[in-house]
């Protein structure tokens, strides 16, 4: 596959492209408790049309449980919840009062807000996709509830998973409180990641090693980051697990100063962080941890926070409640940079989300009106259930999903392999029952297929068409096929308009964000590197390196669309690639500063050396420096 890959255009290479792991077995237990047993209950009890919309909040809910801790998940999957319940409310009572152009214009304004927002971040994806799909389906779903009956039946179907992810035990998992097992294997991966770092250090997977060990720290901060009606963590093991996660932090720093270096560090030194990572899991004592040799500022940073960490594993939740002379923090928040309400606002109003606003809105709009034109005019028959056609079209102009091609082929092929695959499963199966049977397999199936967006497609038409021949529509199958390549045409036209506003707007966002959290970063070690608030310089770092893995994230689904739309991001790459460098120099600035307080001719050379190599960059790319972002910081000023 890999040699296939290397020898098609990106844009068809990300196609072909399936997702690895472990077959998640909490998520696919959830799935097949969820939809099908909610549908089946109101089967049973007459009200077919109420399962039909609580199956479906379950199943867009089961969409986003993702891997991690139950408290992130609350946030996950609540908040597009909450929008899809919004969007299913204001979707049923203007599909039943307003004419065809006012629903048009007013499901195309609400697409210009849901995508405008869907900038903000992942969760804010969620939302926004959610708050479409689900006003479609009210507009465009005849069902016999009113709105608001509509609004909260989805809403429990979507609470009855969070309910199932919130009480059910991780099969297979024995070790500490299974409310925290998401947690305790967030924080262990974490010690993992330092010690293949460590391992690579001076070979050619260092910089691979790095990112990994970035995506693991970023995915340990959502898993301890919940929502919680306290301030201050409330249990022992949560305080445990902050003070461990928190230990991890001055390990990651040393593993990337030495990564820095350059130098190959000793062999011992990779099995202390192995032996943390199995203590985080198993809750298992530590033991006597080998210290590497201390030869070198990083070298002996590395030693430090391995003592500091096997101090904080012997103590426990002892001495984590702020006393004197912690710095870790535990007990409370992770190491986060809170974004504030008029930061978010800014994010939604900038280029990048005026930009996905616009082709969220335009294409959710082209879709409500070619669905309104198809369903009024009868162009195939009587045809009340319009609303796959715009509901498809917000899956395809959300870039999350990968490139603009990429999309529409899965898109495609998933929803043929589908209809056809329910179509044989229609002919065979009894009704209702055998159809509640395959809502409850898709639903098991829903955490699988997200591996590849053509599975996840063919599944979840699977399970929709189910709930639709339940709910009493007997000929949606093939229907579905053509307003599937109608929403692919109108997302392509759309995604290749000439810009109304600045082209690449969301790659330039996400890097004027990088970019501003790097500097801060530097400017903080440089100028204040001689003072020891450690827990503001790694809240700094962690949102650096944050920042870069988000822009990294879009920079690469950019470089993968067709080339009329990838020109747009080129030299952006070297640009991200120019800020990781500087960052991980930055880092083993702060650790020679703490070992010496002075800074070496190699750190200030290299600084100096990236700065300009950033401008150059920018410039290439076609990127404007903002006032005051590329000062030099006082110990590189003279």
């Amino acid at each position: 596959m890999s040699r296939l890959t290397a020898a098609v255009p990106p844009w068809l290479a990300h196609a072909l492209r399936t997702q690895r792991g472990p077959v998640p077995w909490s998520a696919v237990v959830r799935g097949a408790l969820a939809a099908g047993p909610l549908l089946l209950v109101a089967v049973l009890s007459g009200r077919t049309s109420a399962g039909v919309v609580a199956a479906l909040g379950a199943m867009l809910a089961g969409i986003n449980d993702r891997p991690g801790s139950r408290r992130a998940a609350v946030g996950r999957l609540g908040a597009p919840a909450l929008a899809g319940a919004g969007g299913l409310l204001v979707g049923s009572y203007a599909g039943q009062h307003v004419g065809a152009v006012t629903l048009t214009l007013l499901l195309t304004v609400l697409g210009l807000v849901a995508g405008a927002v869907s900038a903000v971040g992942p969760v804010a994806s969620g939302a926004g996709t959610q708050l479409l799909v689900a006003s479609a389906i009210g507009a465009g779903m005849p069902l016999p509830e009113p709105g608001w009956q509509r609004a909260l039946l989805f809403l429990g179907g979507a609470g009855w998973l969070l309910a199932l992810r919130l009480a059910l035990p991780t099969p297979g998992v024995t070790a500490g409180d299974y409310r925290f097992d998401g947690e305790r294997d967030a924080v262990g991966a974490v010690y993992e990641a330092v010690a293949a770092l460590l391992e690579a250090v001076g070979g050619p997977d260092a910089t691979r090693r790095r990112v990994a060990l970035t995506a693991a720290l970023d995915h340990a901060q959502d898993a301890l980051d919940g929502p919680r009606l306290r301030r201050r963590t409330g249990s022992t093991a949560e305080r445990r697990l902050h003070a461990q996660y928190a230990a991890a932090l001055p390990l990651a720093e040393a593993a990337t100063a030495l990564a820095w270096a350059g130098d190959p560090v000793p062999a011992r030194a990779v099995q202390g962080p192995r032996r943390l990572a199995v203590a985080v899991r198993t809750g298992t004592h530590t033991g006597a941890l080998p210290a590497p040799a201390r030869s070198a500022p990083a070298l002996r940073a590395l030693d430090d926070a391995l003592l500091h960490a096997a101090d904080a594993f012997d103590r426990g939740d002892r001495g984590v409640r702020g006393g004197q002379g912690d710095r870790s923090g535990a007990g409370q928040r992770p190491h986060i940079r809170r974004r504030t309400a008029m930061s978010l606002v800014r994010t939604a109003l900038g280029s990048g989300g005026r930009e996905y606003g616009l082709r969220v809105g335009l294409c959710f709009g082209a879709g409500v009106a070619v669905a309104q034109a198809l369903h009024h005019t009868r162009w195939y028959g009587s045809h009340p259930h319009w609303y796959w056609l715009p509901a498809t079209a917000v899956f395809l102009v959300k870039p999350d999903l990968g490139p603009l091609a990429s999309r529409v082929i899965c898109r495609a092929a998933g929803t043929v392999l589908g209809a056809v695959a329910f179509a044989g499963f229609a002919a065979l199966l009894p009704r209702p029952a055998g159809l509640v049977v395959l809502v409850a397999v898709c639903g098991a199936l829903i955490p699988v297929a997200t591996r590849h967006f053509a599975a996840q497609t063919a599944v979840v038409t699977v399970l929709v068409l189910s709930l639709v021949m339940v709910g009493g529509e007997t000929q949606a199958s093939w229907n579905r096929i053509g307003e599937t390549l109608l929403a692919c045409a109108i997302v392509l036209l759309v995604g290749h308009l000439p810009a109304l506003g600045q082209r690449g707007g969301g790659v330039r966002a996400r890097l004027a964000r990088a970019a501003e959290a790097a500097h801060a970063y530097l400017t903080h070690v440089l100028d204040d590197g001689t003072t020891d608030d450690r827990t503001g310089r790694w809240a700094l770092r962690r949102e650096a390196y944050r920042s870069l893995a988000e822009a990294r994230a879009v920079i690469d689904v950019a470089a993968a669309e067709l080339p009329a739309l990838a020109r747009h991001a080129e030299g952006t790459d070297e640009v991200a690639a120019t800020l990781e460098r500087l960052v991980d120099t930055t880092t083993a600035c702060a650790v020679q500063l703490d070992d010496t307080g002075r800074l070496t001719p190699r750190h200030t050379g290299r600084v100096a050396e990236l700065l300009d190599e950033l401008d150059e960059r920018r410039a290439g790319a076609g990127l404007t420096p903002r006032d005051g972002q590329r000062a030099a910081p006082a110990p590189l000023a003279g």
